[in-house]
């Protein structure tokens, strides 16, 4: 208890700190831009600073009022990350003359505004345990929507995940891997006991019961159902993931990762040999340096120019606006990573990803210091959540796997992408302020909760 004392201090003014430091990143990374582009510091350049300020300094005074314990590293990294994105984002549409620049920045007041309606009118994380079939139900609507004739925006660089809202396309998969995350917390907190009670044992490996197999047969059908209708291998990777990752924290059973890994094997291995997109897409990353795939429809040429890139930026990159990153297909979104290697280099690269470490470090922390069993499941499926997305895509751009739609977080031009990683943000700040306020104050929302058996 004398422990928890001791770290239960609001750290508000150290956050402040560092959030002057990341949106200094953000706006020199902007600066660089103009002055290596030969532009002025005209309006615009002032404005868009102050109004990321602004954003930042929203959420920040929020969490002085609804969540003063909350950790004070996450919103400064999430600012740094969303400031870096937006700039080299600006970068690519001076000489694409491309608008992808205006409508991030929409989104991110969008998104923004998303998390600071989160963190003031969600009291307790642990209210939305009580919607956890809810959530469930929530989750099937939000992946059916994308084959909805007269929404759906149809077949969008291979992948149907997509629907239209007017002007504006949206992802529902982005929102429903939040509602995906509530849902098996919510479950495996409420049903952890049945799914630990013993199995069959086969040698040292303590096997699950039959019955208890159903989440995760549901899950794996989930995942599946989503490659088959929708051909999206990224989202159907993160679903079953996600799951995999949140039932072993809850039971400590490494036969639950034996039996995933079987079923992502069986899974991959049938895909493979029935759908041609998938085959595609396998083959293009084996022989990706092959004239012939380089050359052809949806072969590897974006993933070459990317890599060629990358090599050129060396060290320390080119300069941001001084290298030739628009030659990549895509680069301020799937390919936004090989932008980044090029102009600010392998040094740039390597901060970057340090960041995420830090972001999904800090996610997992909250996790280790909340009371119940749900926040800390819902801690680490978010916290997964980001660090799975950044492992497929910067793993598919250096051609360490093969290359998938899933977006980088923060940093990629997608409104919905930016809109789910924010609620999530929130939500991981409201997990935080519960594991690092003082315990007397920790007070349970419901009887519940008080009955409820930590996660191990």
């Amino acid at each position: 208890m004398s422990q928890l004392m001791t770290v239960a201090k609001p750290r508000r003014n150290i956050e402040l700190l560092l959030l002057v430091l990341a949106l200094g990143m953000g706006v020199m990374a902007n600066a660089l831009v103009n002055l290596n582009l030969g532009r002025t510091f005209d309006n615009d350049f002032y404005t868009q600073a102050a109004v990321l300020a602004g954003l930042s300094l929203a959420v920040h005074v929020t969490l002085r009022f609804r969540a003063k314990y909350a950790d004070p590293v996450i919103l400064p990294v999430t600012v740094a990350l969303n400031g870096l994105g937006l700039a080299v984002i600006h970068r690519l549409d001076i000489v694409t003359g491309d608008t992808a620049g205006q409508r991030q920045w929409l989104w991110t007041g969008l998104a923004v505004a998303a998390a600071v309606s989160v963190l003031w009118l969600l009291k307790d994380h642990r209210v939305l345990r009580r919607y956890t079939y809810i959530s469930l139900a929530l989750s099937a609507f939000l992946l059916i929507l994308p084959l909805v004739p007269g929404i759906s925006a149809g077949d969008v660089n291979g992948a149907t995940v997509w629907i239209k809202l007017g002007p504006f396309s949206f992802q529902p998969g982005e929102i429903a891997k939040i509602t995906l995350a509530i849902f098996f917390a919510g479950y495996l907190s409420s049903n952890r006991d049945l799914i630990l009670l013993a199995g069959k044992r086969l040698g040292r490996l303590q096997l699950p019961r039959i019955r208890d197999l159903g989440p995760m047969i549901v899950a794996w059908i989930a995942s599946v159902g989503v490659l088959v209708f929708q051909h999206d291998l990224g989202t159907s990777i993160l679903f079953f993931g996600l799951f995999m990752v949140m039932i072993y924290v809850a039971t400590s059973r490494i036969s639950w990762v034996f039996i995933g890994l079987v079923l992502m094997a069986v899974g991959g291995y049938a895909a493979y040999s029935i759908f041609p997109h998938v085959t595609r897409r396998i083959d293009t990353w084996i022989h990706a340096l092959d004239p012939q795939y380089i050359g052809a429809n949806g072969g590897s040429f974006q993933v070459v120019e990317g890599l060629f890139g990358m090599a050129n930026g060396g060290l320390l990159g080119t300069g941001l606006g001084e290298g030739s990153p628009d030659s990549v297909p895509l680069a301020n979104s799937d390919m936004i990573i090989a932008s980044i290697g090029e102009e600010l280099g392998l040094v740039g690269l390597f901060a970057v990803v340090c960041l995420y470490a830090l972001l999904i470090g800090r996610g997992f922390r909250a996790a280790l210091g909340t009371r119940d069993s749900f926040g800390k499941l819902l801690a680490v499926g978010l916290s997964f959540a980001f660090a799975l997305q950044c492992f497929v895509i910067i793993g598919g751009v250096t051609r360490l796997i093969p290359l998938t739609g899933l977006t980088t977080p923060f940093l990629a031009a997608g409104g919905s992408s930016l809109l789910a990683n924010w609620i999530i943000v929130a939500l991981l700040l409201k997990i935080s302020n519960a594991a690092r306020r003082p315990a007397e104050s920790a007070a349970k929302p419901d009887d519940q909760s008080r009955k409820e058996v930590p996660a191990s």
